[in-house]
């Protein structure tokens, strides 16, 4: 009790920033409680056996070795204070025997001298010791693991000698080991950071267009999830297919940007979709570069591997992740890498050597860790995807993901901006019916072009084409030729359009139209007697089980739905008519589910004013 009143003191010394820092780092542990409602109650969840589990794991060595040590100091002193009851006589019973065996005090209950802490660790004197003691000391008391007494002295949670007992922490070591340049290494270090530098930049620019891709695709046709829970295998190829990437990295995508708030699962009659959320419209306004850091920052915590799938079980995504390890041992292994020279580019160290490094990051996730060396090759795949590392070596990118926070994201944001450049709101048109984009292109941009063409190619450019099919697209929208034309002209970097695209809109706008499809029956109808009858004899159009009712109408089996889509299949330009007689206007569907609220901007405002509720109750 002692302990969590030093504990709760300390927290209401804090301003509302600084709690809700702390809220925000151990968010994931404390979101599996009742939101507490005083400092006490934040003080008794913090130094929860629960919540204690889950935080131990991202303790460095110098933080780690601290707390175990100053627990076993404490844990002395309190049997030391405590009265050592009498052993029970011989020949007592089962019930006797444990109570006096549990009666020993073993909680870490007596506040630590800070000099008995440093001794304990071998830091009595000045020197590198010391020093890396004093700072993971203010680390703990930062992070709420430890608290000072008014006195100086340490208070730590009762429990982390039980927590801890099973773990052989080793020696102490007071700085992080630093990996090894290999010997073939030659590079100089100039040459070495260009060529990361313009791999990470690639591998951002294909990253930025696969995530456009899937979302889009999950905007026109929401993702069904199983009854049992997560995709299935079948709308995981749907997907990986619109994105143009590999089955793995969908379903990574796929946890990332349902972390990141831009999808949401929704229970609908028919079972539970996923849809883009009221972010996505949001997403879609912003650069390239601001579009990457949500997802990289819901990739630093997510609490999962899903490019990684244990032996025996079916791959999948959208599922609550239940690996706590993960996201330790993802910031081990980006710490170890940030720690290897600047020259060592295309020499990825040895995965065990690696290990060995990250270890002292992380401890308690990587030392005896089963499948570690698995796991890791997976988190080090979806690493190089996601353009943190290139060659082996951290770029820039993942230096600013270590050094950023759900609550800050700004050197990540940084980053981005210098490695991508700015989406180009216009386009070279081209006569062979072809429209290029040499870089990003905006949003609005990117619209307009996927509106009245197909995209054909990604990469630093790409490529949209102009075909009679994809121009009627833009007419059954709503567009006319000459707003298009229009439209088409005030996105060209070349000026006027080219004859052959002009040519291709004007005649595609004179065929739109001059067949009608009532909404009524349905009906088709034409004021060009030689066609009615040419359709009614089509052997492609059978199945509409169409009959002429006037010399211009002719009367469909089917709905204006299927039937609008069978005279299309048939190569025909058919137009929806209204009850009124004028043209209805075909609108893609829109998705979108009710936002989940797990997004970066909540995980900045839900802390802060909890915090403030907290200080003030």
């Amino acid at each position: 009790m002692e302990g969590l009143d030093t504990l709760t003191r300390s927290l209401a010394q804090r301003t509302p920033e600084e709690l809700a820092a702390l809220l925000a780092r151990h968010a994931e542990a404390l979101s599996r409680r009742p939101a507490p409602t005083r400092l006490r109650e934040l003080a008794t969840a913090l130094w929860s056996y629960e919540t204690l589990h889950h935080t131990v794991l991202h303790l460095d060595h110098p933080r780690l070795q601290l707390l175990a040590a100053t627990a076993r100091v404490s844990q002395d002193l309190a049997r030391r204070a405590a009265p050592v009851p009498a052993a029970p006589a011989a020949g007592a019973d089962y019930q006797s025997l444990m109570a006096h065996r549990l009666s020993f005090p073993d909680l870490a209950a007596e506040p630590v001298p800070a000099e008995e802490a440093y001794r304990a660790l071998g830091a009595a004197s000045p020197g590198p010791a010391r020093e890396a003691v004093t700072a993971a000391l203010e680390l703990l008391y930062e992070d709420g693991l430890a608290a000072p007494t008014e006195d100086g002295a340490i208070v730590v949670p009762p429990r982390i000698p039980q927590l801890l007992a099973a773990h052989d922490l080793g020696v102490f070591a007071p700085t992080a080991p630093r990996l090894p340049a290999p010997e073939a290494a030659s590079q100089e270090t100039g040459a070495a950071m260009a060529s990361v530098q313009g791999e990470s930049q690639a591998a951002a620019s294909t990253l930025a267009a696969t995530l456009d891709r899937l979302l889009a695709s999950l905007a026109s046709q929401p993702a069904a999830l199983r009854k049992t829970g997560g995709l299935a295998l079948r709308e995981i190829k749907r997907l990986a297919k619109a994105a143009g990437t590999t089955e793995a990295r969908t379903r990574l995508l796929l946890d990332l940007v349902l972390a990141a708030d831009l999808i949401a699962l929704t229970r609908t009659p028919a079972g539970i979709t996923a849809a883009p959320t009221g972010a996505y419209d949001d997403w879609l306004a912003q650069t390239p570069g601001e579009r990457l850091v949500p997802v990289l920052t819901a990739w630093a915590t997510l609490w999962s591997i899903p490019t990684y799938t244990p032996f025996g079980e079916t791959p999948t995504a959208l599922v609550r992740g239940e690996d706590r390890h993960a996201p330790a041992l993802r910031h081990a292994l980006l710490k170890a890498l940030s720690t290897a020279p600047a020259d060592t580019a295309g020499h990825r160290p040895d995965l065990p050597v690696l290990l060995d490094a990250a270890a002292w990051h992380r401890p308690l996730a990587v030392s005896g860790e089963p499948l570690a060396e698995d796991r890791a090759t997976h988190i080090l795949d979806e690493a190089a995807f996601l353009a943190l590392t290139a060659h082996g070596a951290l770029t820039p990118l993942g230096h600013a993901l270590l050094a950023a926070s759900p609550t800050d994201p700004t050197p990540l944001s940084d980053a981005l901006r210098d490695l991508l450049p700015q989406p180009l709101q216009q386009a070279h048109f081209q006569a062979d019916l072809t429209a290029v984009v040499p870089g990003p292109p905006s949003a609005a941009l990117a619209g307009l072009l996927s509106s009245a063409a197909d995209r054909e190619s990604e990469g630093h450019a790409v490529t949209w084409r102009f075909t009679p099919a994809s121009v009627r697209r833009a007419l059954d929208s709503g567009r006319d030729a000459t707003d298009l034309l229009d439209a088409l002209t005030e996105a060209s970097a070349t000026g006027p359009l080219p004859q052959p695209l002009t040519y291709l809109v004007q005649d595609a706008a004179r065929s739109h139209g001059r067949m009608r499809v009532l909404p009524t029956g349905c009906c088709i109808r034409s004021d060009d007697e030689a066609l009615v009858r040419e359709l009614a004899a089509h052997r492609a159009l059978q199945a509409l089980g169409l009959r002429a009712i006037a010399p211009t109408v002719l009367v469909s089996a089917r709905s204006p739905a299927a039937t609008l889509e069978a005279l299309r299949d048939a190569g025909y330009a058919p137009a929806l008519e209204s009850e009124s007689g004028t043209a209805s206007v075909e609108r893609v569907p829109r998705h979108r589910a009710a936002r989940t609220g797990s997004g970066t901007s909540d995980q900045v405002n839900k802390p802060l004013a909890l915090a403030r509720r907290l200080l003030t109750a």
